[in-house]
């Protein structure tokens, strides 16, 4: 199993019963002039709608700078393959740009976990990590990617990562790219032939042949059932 087949069934364990949040516009096509049709938002109230709107208009709490960084660390993380793309396909940056907007506890570790990525790359390569090439940048995510390997100087890289690490595959596998990545398929109708013959038999029960035809015929599973007065089924 590769990475990332395991980073899709360990999210498949952990997030299933979590809420689909809506991924805003790319990072870089973000704006106030952004064109959103907030009624084709499923679910939402009118108060989650105002709040989403006012999110969305808001100025990015990240600068360009940081926006890049994110996406590259995002791609770190979940690069494309030959069967999905990117995370930052996905648009993953402009969700965690979102989630800082909605939840701004998230800001300071955010920000100051790049700042402590920039400062690690400055020393080691004396450059910024977005502009180090892809051995360089994978040495320092490769310290601090593993917790119980990192070393204690790495301990607030590993912070800031486990907390990338979690936001991207939540943007990810919420976003259509990555429900479609995991194959899932929804709530689907289905064919129902009633209790099994042998089931019925064990408890000595049987099905009303009235009702049978009319409840459990495949030919007639399109039909809406109709009631009398009395509660008689019609048909």
């Amino acid at each position: 199993m590769d990475r990332r087949e395991t980073l899709k069934s360990l999210l498949i364990g952990s997030l299933a019963a979590g809420t689909i949040l809506h991924n805003g516009c790319r990072s870089d096509q973000r704006s106030a002039d952004a064109v959103v049709d907030y009624s084709k938002l499923y679910g939402r109230t009118p108060e989650e709608l105002e709040l989403d709107r006012t999110l969305m208009e808001q100025e990015s709490i990240f600068t360009v700078h940081e926006l890049e960084t994110i996406a590259i660390l995002c791609d770190i993380i979940l690069p494309a393959t030959n069967t999905a793309g990117s995370a930052a396909e996905a648009e993953v940056p402009a969700f965690i740009d979102f989630i800082v907007k909605d939840m701004p506890n998230h800001q300071l570790a955010l920000k100051g976990g790049l700042m402590w990525l920039d400062t690690e790359s400055n020393r080691r390569f004396g450059k910024v990590f977005s502009t180090l090439d892809d051995r360089e940048q994978k040495s320092i995510v490769d310290d601090i990617a593993y917790p119980d390997r990192a070393r204690p100087e790495m301990k607030p890289g590993v912070r800031f990562f486990n907390k990338m690490r979690d936001l991207t595959l939540t943007g990810y596998y919420t976003s259509k790219m990555g429900i479609e990545d995991l194959g899932y398929k929804g709530n689907r109708p289905n064919a129902w032939d009633g209790v099994p013959a042998e089931v019925l038999k064990d408890y000595s029960v049987d099905y009303d042949p009235e009702w049978l035809a009319k409840c459990v015929d495949q030919d007639k599973r399109n039909d809406i059932a109709e009631w009398d007065e009395k509660g008689n089924l019609l048909r």
